[in-house]
Parts: C-alpha cells; structure tokens; sequence
C-alpha cells in the first residue's frame, strides 16, 4: 500500500505550484476524511500492538515497525468517536508532524487525489472552534474533510509555549525600548496561531501579532497595505507562514511575494509541521529567508530576537 505515495521528486515538484496531493479515507461510515500527503511515509496494515499504560484514551499503543518504536492513534477516538474495530479494513498511516512519527489507525482507504490548492477551502464560520478539519473540498460532488492533525497531536500531547529562560534575551528589551514590533502570521490552524502568540508574549517584548488565516488572505493584506503606501518590508519585522493552506498555500504565497516588487524585501519564514532536508529545500526553492519546524518555541524565539538584533543593532 506504499506503492501509493508519490517519490519525494514528484512531491517536490508540485512546491510553487499551489498544487497538494491527499490521502483519502474513511473512519466509519461513508464520509471521506483526508490528509496531506507530504506528511505520510506509509500505509500499512494495523500491526500487533503493545498496549501502553495510562496512556490518553486515543492511544492504542506502540507499533514496533522498521526497528522503531511508533506510538499509534485511533483517529476516530481522537476525533471525539467510537473506537475503530480492528478487522481487515483497518488500516494504519504511518506519518511525521513536528519531527516526531507517529501511526493513525484509520479505516479503508479511498485513493490519493491531486489538486489545486484554490479548491480547497476552510470549514464555515458557523462549525465554531470545537471541530477537528481544517478546511474542505470537493470530489465527485461529494465533500472531503481534511483534517487538521496539528489539532489532534496538541489535544494529546499539549505542546509547551513557554520559551526556555537561557534563550530569552533580556538585552533585546533596552535595545527596543517602547517601539512596537510587528509580526504577520499566516496560518489556517488555530492551534498553530495561538502557538506562535503565547511564544511571542513568553519574550516579554513589545510584539504584535497580525493573523490571516490562509495564504490568499495574507497576500490580500499585504498588497492593500502597499496599495496604501505602507512600506511592508520595513512595517513587519517578519513574515511566519505556514506551508499548507487552503486557496493558497505558503510555498505560493512566498513566490507572490518575491515577485511584487512592493513586498519583495519583507523578510519570510516558513514554519510547518514538514521536517527535514526535504522540506529546507523547498522552502529555498521559493525564496523563504528562514525555516522553522512546529512547533519549537525557542527555536522561534531565538529566530525573532536575531532577526531583532539585524534590525535595531544597524
């Protein structure tokens, strides 16, 4: 079932071109779920489990494939559901978020699907907070609900925001003074969103942060603040942009940018669950300054302070 996962080649083809591949499946019952692709190694099926002690109600246990210990989820339970019945059409995805592996059993799976990212869209107002997607297409006339996985790690495995304290440099205060400092945020998930804030507020700085919730909203932003006469690349101090977004994803969003001459200096980095040499390579593909893995407080915090001394320190 490997066999359906594109090469990493073919994967990085599609960086710029607001294009994503998806892994359709199901839970129970007949309503299709899906995730990116990029974050999948493979689909096996469910192995013998080693039951885990204590553990949050959506663990499973621990799967020992390719001499590696992976912790294993019941993505339905995680999901607020019933448990998925273990028979011959469960199946388990094995994937990478925030450099950590970790299994999703899930049930049969549909088939993998290539589009636009401007087909793809963020769940209606009117679902509230209390929902798991992070946005929705449709195939075949049929809706697909993409799931925000990001979410369902920091409900099990509620990541810290508190920026350690031999990382925090209390200089960069006197440095600034009252100065506000101005940061844009680009990001479907809120998860992701409130990370990055409670990090930022950890500093002690005088630091705002402007959220736009996809890609295509962000580059809206930007270029009416430029239409207005705003100097974008001096009023932020930086640009954070997730990669995947619906109607446009961070890969374009960084291209766009790079190619209007008005906001072509702001300073642009990339902050996705994706890791390693993989992902730094796309992200210099489409001109980003900078690359983060979620979510790694100090690692955010010591980009901003150097970012802050580049600035103030001229």
């Amino acid at each position: 079932m490997s066999g359906l996962l594109a090469s990493i080649d073919s994967r990085t083809n599609l960086v710029g071109e607001n294009r994503l591949e998806l892994l359709m499946f199901h839970l129970k019952g007949q309503q299709t779920f899906a995730i990116n692709v990029f974050k999948i190694q493979e689909v096996v099926q469910v192995p013998p489990l080693t039951e885990v002690p204590r553990s949050h109600p959506a663990v499973c246990g621990i799967a020992h494939l390719r001499d590696r210990a992976v912790p294993v989820i019941d993505l339905n339970v995680a999901i607020g559901r019933s448990p998925l019945p273990r028979d011959e059409t469960c199946n388990l995805i094995v994937t990478e978020y925030n450099r950590s592996i970790q299994g999703f059993v899930i049930g049969a799976v549909d088939r993998i699907v290539n589009l636009n990212w401007d087909s793809i869209l963020p769940p209606p107002k009117a679902s509230g907070n209390a929902h798991f997607l992070t946005a929705f297409t449709r195939i075949n006339e049929k809706i697909v609900e993409i799931l925000d996985v990001e979410r369902v790690l920091a409900d099990i495995i509620p990541p810290s925001t508190v920026v350690s304290e031999e990382v925090r440099d209390s200089s960069l205060k006197e440095l600034v003074g009252d100065q506000r400092i101005e940061i844009l945020s680009v990001d479907d998930s809120s998860t992701a969103r409130n990370q990055i804030r409670g990090a930022l507020e950890s500093l002690d700085l005088n630091i705002d942060v402007t959220h736009a919730s996809d890609g295509l909203k962000g580059l809206e932003l930007l270029k009416k603040m430029a239409t207005d006469g705003e100097e974008v690349g001096k009023k932020f101090l930086m640009l954070i942009t997730d990669a995947e977004m619906p109607e446009m994803d961070g890969y374009r969003l960084t291209s766009e940018i790079r190619s209007d001459e008005r906001l072509k200096d702001l300073f642009v980095v990339m902050h996705t669950s994706l890791s390693g040499s993989f992902n730094e390579t796309m992200t210099k593909k489409v001109g980003c300054d900078g690359f983060l893995s979620k979510f790694r407080p100090d690692e955010l915090a010591t980009l901003v302070q150097d970012r802050i001394r580049d600035i103030y320190t001229k």
